[in-house]
């Protein structure tokens, strides 16, 4: 089977671009933003307020301004977070650094986790490829791939603190992981039904080359967000209530069947080396008769569940 982990054509292009306009050490612009513009404000009300009151304005009011605008551009980001930058409406990159910065306040940011998340698909009724209802459920893991596949690509709005609306993602995650679970479910069989063909891949039997298959196709639908999965499993399968007593006795009837045949294989097997060793040592000759006669009581001792009585006629030379 692929691997599907190597498989590029997995994911979509990335549009994700790095912010490399301003980011200032957020340390840097605290002595600017509280300390030497105030100091300024002040000194030139005190040296201009008397004399001209009209110019100690004209030159603080900028300076108040720009003490507005410096507090507006301060952010804290810690690891596995993103911002995803917009300059009146364009797309200008994502900003990744770790630590506090000070960034241009004419700049809208839209604050991303990147970090890895877990979701656990309740189990749903599909119909496997023979045509029987089962419920099969799955743990998800997963995370952001691309910033701007997942702001832009995908409608989602923002919260009220201009953060990211992350559960409309996890409803977008939620929805496309449950359609590519029906999807491979509809492919195999729970179980096979033919003992003889026991290399068919089964939702049963398949394990990880399912779950890798599974993968695939979830990241085939989460790339048009931006998104990645990192991990996903069936974590529950099992036939649908309605038909799980019968196909417990056919799977029942199916172990006795094979159990059956181990049986009467070995069964044939130690009687034929009984009548070879017997032929061959010259402990006893039989007739065609007293040789099916002994077969057929040799097959009832071997075969039977129940203690049996079998009787031997030999007759000697």
């Amino acid at each position: 089977m692929n691997n599907f982990k190597d498989n590029p054509g997995t994911f979509h292009e990335l549009k994700e671009t790095p912010y490399t306009s301003w980011a200032i050490p957020g340390f840097v612009m605290l002595f600017f933003t509280f300390i030497l513009i105030p100091v300024v404000i002040i000194t030139m009300i005190a040296s201009y307020a008397e004399s001209n009151p009209g110019l100690a304005f004209g030159v603080s009011a900028p300076l108040f301004i720009l003490f507005i605008l410096g507090c507006m551009g301060y952010v804290v980001q810690e690891p596995n977070e993103a911002r995803v930058m917009i300059f009146f409406g364009k797309y200008v990159g994502t900003f990744s650094k770790v630590g506090y910065f000070w960034l241009n306040p004419f700049v809208s940011r839209r604050k991303l986790s990147l970090r890895v998340r877990n979701m656990d698909i309740e189990p749903i009724k599909v119909n496997d490829k023979q045509g029987n209802p089962v419920m099969i459920g799955m743990v998800l893991v997963w995370k952001i791939r691309d910033t701007y596949r997942a702001v832009f690509d995908i409608d989602s709005g923002t919260t009220a603190t201009g953060t990211f609306n992350m559960r409309a993602l996890e409803s977008f995650v939620g929805i496309q992981s449950d359609a590519a679970l029906r999807e491979v479910t509809g492919k195999f069989a729970y179980d096979t039904s033919d003992s003889h063909n026991s290399d068919e891949l089964t939702l049963r039997g398949g394990g990880d080359e399912i779950n890798e298959l599974l993968e695939h196709k979830i990241n085939e639908r989460l790339g048009i967000a931006g998104m990645e999965v990192v991990e996903a499993r069936i974590n529950y399968l099992a036939y649908a209530p309605e038909i799980a007593a019968v196909m417990l006795r056919r799977q029942q009837a199916t172990a006795i069947i094979s159990a059956r045949e181990k049986i009467v294989e070995g069964a044939v097997s130690m009687v034929e080396m009984a009548l070879d060793k017997i032929e061959k040592e010259n402990i006893a000759e039989f007739n065609p008769a007293q040789k099916a006669a002994m077969v057929s009581n040799l097959l009832v001792v071997l075969c039977s569940e129940e203690p049996a009585t079998p009787v031997l006629n030999a007759s000697a030379n």
